[in-house]
């Protein structure tokens, strides 16, 4: 139609299992919620190799007359017929691909309009979890839009209003966290919770070299990451007047700063990669080490 808005949507890889349910149930009830799409994604065929790198091809090239699907067809059928009765209001796309899973989630990145890439952490087994783990780590690493992934225990925070939680170091994947979380948390209403971790540099004092005496006080450190958090924060409280930003100055790895405030209600919002990210590495130690701890859904944004 003419001068139509384009829809804008949310992706959802699918694979039959719970974790992946759970990932199309929040999937459509975040659509739903900000009036977008859905497109739902299964690969089709069996794997060629399997584990934690693992390639998710055919063992033979795909034969345009082959009719093998591995039952995908069929489970993109039931996920659309599933998510349309819950939601009839959605609009509803299915892809049924015979790439790599994250091959197959990552084009589908491209469409336009596409907001966010959601995936279960766990598969149909333990060879599947191998695979659906690596799945999510380099899908974080390379999709151009934010990706979700929902936790392998669904737990429940009865009761507890859910926040936004996100990690701040100052490099611009943290920023881009920032801005994100800062958006999530408007649209929801949501308190933000920003999370700056320190560590007492006298652990780092052999392999950086001399420092300057007063810098091995606790007390001068946590005040200067208070003092870089206020400064990181500046900006996008400007942008977001409404958000109610709470502030966790935590002596302690960032890791643990962030799964310890975390309740399985909250989105836990982190960057690809932090300021000691080494560049071989698809993901940063940080995030890779959140997206296997959290209780709750992580986004990550590169």
């Amino acid at each position: 139609m003419d001068g139509a808005t384009p829809t804008r949507w949310v992706v959802v890889g699918v694979d039959g299992s719970d974790s992946s349910r759970h990932a199309l149930e929040w999937s459509a009830h975040q659509a739903s919620l900000r009036g977008l799409g859905v497109r739902i994604v299964a690969g089709a065929g069996p794997l060629a190799s399997v584990g934690a790198f693992g390639r998710n091809t055919r063992a033979e090239p795909w034969d345009e007359n082959e009719k093998e699907t591995g039952g995908a067809d069929k489970l993109l059928d039931y996920a659309a017929d599933w998510v349309g009765r819950l939601f009839p209001e959605l609009e509803i796309r299915t892809t049924l691909s015979h790439e790599r899973p994250v091959d197959a989630l990552l084009a589908e990145t491209e469409v336009e309009g596409a907001a966010v890439v959601v995936i279960g952490s766990r598969g149909l087994s333990a060879v599947m979890a191998a695979l659906v783990r690596s799945v999510g780590i380099e899908l974080a690493a390379r999709s151009p839009i934010p990706v979700v992934v929902l936790p392998h225990e669904h737990a429940a925070a009865h009761g507890v209003r859910s926040r936004v939680i996100v990690g701040v170091d100052g490099s611009e994947p943290s920023r881009r966290a920032l801005s994100f979380a800062f958006r999530q948390a408007e649209f929801a209403g949501a308190e933000l919770v920003a999370v700056s971790a320190w560590q007492p540099l006298v652990a780092f004092a052999a392999a950086t070299g001399p420092i300057p005496p007063e810098l091995f006080d606790d007390a001068t450190a946590a005040e200067a990451a208070r003092q870089a958090l206020e400064e990181e924060l500046h900006e996008p409280s400007r942008a977001h007047p409404g958000v109610v930003v709470s502030r966790r100055v935590v002596r302690s790895h960032p890791v643990v700063a962030l799964l310890e405030e975390a309740t399985p209600a909250d989105l836990v919002v982190v960057g690809s990669r932090g300021r000691g990210g080494f560049r071989g590495l698809l993901l940063g130690s940080v995030s890779h080490s959140v997206l296997h701890g959290a209780r709750g859904p992580v986004a990550i944004l590169r």
